[in-house]
C-alpha cells in the first residue's frame, strides 16, 4: 500500500511539472483572431493577453462596425487561444479528466 502512494505521488509531482511547463509554453504562444474577411485582426498570448489589434483603414469610415469587427476578431482569438491551451494541458495531464473546478 504505502508503494502504491509513493508512486501517486510521483505521478502528481510530474503532472504537476508537464502543467506548469505547458502554463509557462501557453503564455509564450501567439495566436490571431480575425473578422470581416481578416480587415480586422487581433493577436493574443496563450494567456489572453493582447499583444495587438491592427484595422484596416477602410473600414474606419463606420464606426458601428468597426466595434462590431473588434468584437468578433477578440472573440476568434480567444475561441483559437482557449482551444490550444485546452490541447496543451490535455497533454500535460496524460488525459487525465479533472473534476469541475479542478482545471488550470
Amino acid at each position: 500500500m504505502r508503494g502504491n502512494i509513493a508512486q501517486l505521488m510521483q505521478q502528481a509531482q510530474r503532472m504537476q511539472e508537464n502543467v506548469k511547463k505547458a502554463q509557462d509554453e501557453l503564455a509564450k504562444i501567439e495566436v490571431n483572431g480575425s473578422a470581416g474577411a481578416g480587415m480586422v485582426n487581433v493577436t493574443l498570448t496563450g494567456k489572453l493577453e493582447c499583444l495587438k489589434v491592427r484595422i484596416d483603414p477602410s473600414v474606419m469610415a463606420d464606426p458601428e462596425m468597426v466595434e462590431d469587427l473588434v468584437a468578433a476578431a477578440f472573440n476568434d482569438a480567444v475561441t483559437k487561444a482557449n482551444a490550444e491551451s485546452e490541447h496543451r494541458m490535455s497533454a500535460a495531464t496524460a488525459g487525465l479528466k479533472l473534476p469541475p473546478g479542478m482545471g488550470f
